[in-house]
């Protein structure tokens, strides 16, 4: 499974103020059915671009087709999402 643009347009209002926490996770869960959804620190993707940058937290899009997860800015690649807080705020 991967992204539609509705979903992003969704997954976007979800998140333009949200924290990266636990209910945030539930929630793009309940939004995206079917995606891997999960939060990490910001230290672990500190070599990649996020996909979206929000007020508190920013979105990278995973792509787990192949044997490997990859980040990727393509939505009709994504397999997953992963948030994380911007700048040590959760």
């Amino acid at each position: 499974m991967t992204i539609a643009p509705a979903q992003v347009t969704q997954i976007d209002a979800a998140l333009a103020t949200a924290l990266a926490d636990a209910q945030t996770v539930a929630a793009i869960r309940q939004l995206a059915p079917g995606l891997l959804v999960t939060r990490c620190d910001q230290i672990d993707m500190r070599d990649e671009t996020p996909f979206r940058v929000y007020k508190r937290l920013s979105l990278y899009l995973v792509d787990g087709r192949d044997h490997c997860w990859k980040i990727t800015q393509d939505p009709a690649c994504a397999t997953g999402l992963a948030i994380a807080p911007n700048g040590g705020v959760s």
